[in-house]
């Protein structure tokens, strides 16, 4: 009976998933990342051979390393081409295979079946998953969390029987996580939270190993029973004989899973600070950053609730009302003290928050990336956390079984649904990038990127004053936005509005002395003036920074020796 509801709960997850987010498979591709990414990556679209492989090992674009990434877009493109839907149909087969390693996963460790299934439909049918799926530039979250939601599976069938081959295998999978995306560094620590439920690990390993029993043994010749206690020693199934080497096991076979960790983490930093990731929003204060990781958590808990008007890109506030951040820091204290207070009696509550808050940490904004004060996909990993608590703790709330099938279950695919339906309306935004950044600028204030970025969709449709509106209002929300001046020169030049696209092209490269596209465009504008002399210049200097298209075509002409 059991294997028939797991059939029917796979089906479930499956379908439901499918449908939810087909709409995706009507999108196009997006110009935040995705041209960068894919459409205008020669790497890619020349396909899996040994020089793009060389490449993928290698290339830190984006501020990333993430080899497994680029060959998945590269499989891809060899598939699809530049058909988006097609690259979207992989990312959502991404997906759903996690969700089935995480429902295999938490039906096997508890062996509660209805509350596994919720949990996994929960993670499966959420509103904040469509960013990792509807956007092509993000198959690194989906493949990344495939990887790591197996890795998490295998470690349940090592734990249940010791097999190196099953915990090599466990690593090997947390490694090729980490190789398209660095964020479940967290995972040793996942693990050791999931040790202590629903393993069972640690409190096995925290009780004494020799307990004190009483015996009840027949005298013979029918006389009366008698008791006598006994010694005993506890059979603990692992093959250690004391409670330090099981503790010693449970921190040792973590080690090769944080030296991974360890390596990853420098490796992303090391990128990161290569491409200036860091300096996207200037120095920021430590306090600041830890403000903004308050206000943050607690926002993307509302958002998990009530997962409405969400963007593509949510500005840095730099500044809070002091009542927001009292408010926030005592709901995360006072939600701490409870699940410790109820560690013993319902250990899932602590196990699922301490997921929640630790797996955040890499990118709640203490070590800021970006500009970027939160993102909706940053709780792809965390957001199972949530999931575990509620699927596990609202039952306690209907302890009779008759009670929990006449509303729990009615109320939980009534939640379900009305998800689902947001879901649908989410993927609808990201139908193209008009569509995407005009919904962003509808429900954030002050979004200068979405500006910026609509402005530039506007300008590849030739709708150059629009874009140029886009530009402006970008700009006068961010005084020191070099993309957004040197985009709108690139309008102004396009409309033969040349000294215009000279000022904004300058004043760009002064505040990014490295802005290849600045030069270059800043170079045809004065060969369009017809100052071959001031072009030259700048055609050289961008070709000294890495691209010499410009200078080459000037050569061409004539225009530069």
């Amino acid at each position: 009976m059991k294997k028939k509801y797991i059939y029917l709960i796979v089906i479930f997850l499956i379908i439901a998933s499918f449908i939810v987010y087909s709409r995706i498979l009507d999108n196009g591709f997006i110009s935040l990342d995705d041209y960068q990414y894919i459409i205008e990556n020669n790497h890619i679209k020349s396909g899996i051979n040994p020089e793009s492989i060389k490449w993928a090992f290698s290339a830190t674009v984006c501020s990333n390393w993430h080899p497994l990434t680029w060959l998945s877009h590269m499989l891809d493109w060899s598939l699809f081409a530049d058909h988006a839907g097609g690259h979207h149909l992989i990312s959502l087969l991404l997906h759903i295979g996690s969700v089935l390693f995480l429902f295999f996963f938490l039906s096997r460790t508890t062996n509660n079946l209805w509350s596994s299934a919720f949990a996994a439909a929960l993670f499966a049918l959420h509103p904040l998953r469509v960013e990792s799926l509807a956007w092509a530039a993000e198959r690194k979250d989906v493949l990344s969390m495939f990887f790591g939601l197996a890795s998490l599976y295998v470690y349940s069938l090592y734990t249940e029987k010791y097999q190196s081959s099953k915990y090599f295998l466990c690593l090997s999978l947390f490694a090729l996580s980490l190789m398209t995306k660095p964020m479940l560094v967290t995972l040793p620590f996942v693990l050791l939270l999931l040790d202590y439920w629903p393993l069972g690990r640690w409190p096995k390993a925290l009780k004494p190993v020799n307990m004190q029993t009483i015996n009840a043994l027949p005298l013979k010749n029918g006389g009366k029973r008698c008791e006598v206690a006994s010694f005993i020693e506890k059979e603990i199934p692992v093959p250690v004989k004391s409670r330090g080497h099981l503790i010693g096991r449970l921190l040792w076979e973590k080690t090769p899973f944080i030296f991974l960790t360890i390596v990853s983490s420098i490796v992303t930093l090391w990128a990161q600070n290569k491409s200036g990731a860091f300096d996207a929003i200037g120095n920021l204060s430590f306090l600041k950053r830890i403000v903004n990781a308050i206000i943050s958590y607690v926002y993307y808990l509302e958002k998990t609730f009530s997962p409405v008007d969400l963007a593509v890109f949510y500005p840095y506030e730099y500044s809070f009302p002091l009542w927001q951040v009292l408010v926030s820091g005592f709901i995360l204290i006072g939600i701490t003290i409870i699940v410790i207070y109820a560690l013993k009696k319902m250990p899932f509550l602590f196990v699922g928050w301490f997921w929640y808050l630790g797996t955040l940490i890499p990118v709640i904004g203490l070590v800021q990336v970006g500009r970027q004060a939160m993102a909706d996909r940053y709780t792809y990993l965390s957001s199972i956390g949530i999931a575990i608590m509620l699927a596990w703790g609202i039952p306690l709330l209907f302890p009779r079984e008759d009670m929990r099938k006449k509303i729990l279950f009615p109320a939980g695919i009534a939640y379900l649904a009305i998800l689902s339906v947001l879901i649908w309306q989410q993927c609808g935004y990201w139908k193209n990038s008009a569509t995407l950044f005009s919904h962003a600028l509808q429900v954030t204030k002050n979004n200068y990127l979405a500006h910026n970025a609509r402005g530039i969709t506007y300008g590849e449709r030739g709708q150059y004053q629009l874009a140029i509106e886009d530009f402006s209002k970008a700009i006068g929300m961010k005084q020191d936005y070099a993309d957004a001046y040197s985009n709108r020169g690139f309008a102004y030049y396009n409309l033969g509005q040349y000294q215009l696209a000279i000022e904004d092209f300058t004043k760009a490269i002064s505040m990014k002395q490295d802005y290849i596209d600045a030069y270059n465009n800043r170079g045809n504008t004065y060969f369009n003036q017809g100052n071959n002399k001031l072009g030259c210049i700048d055609a050289r200097k961008a070709c000294e920074l890495g691209n010499c298209k410009t200078l080459e075509k000037a050569k061409g002409k004539g225009y530069c020796r």
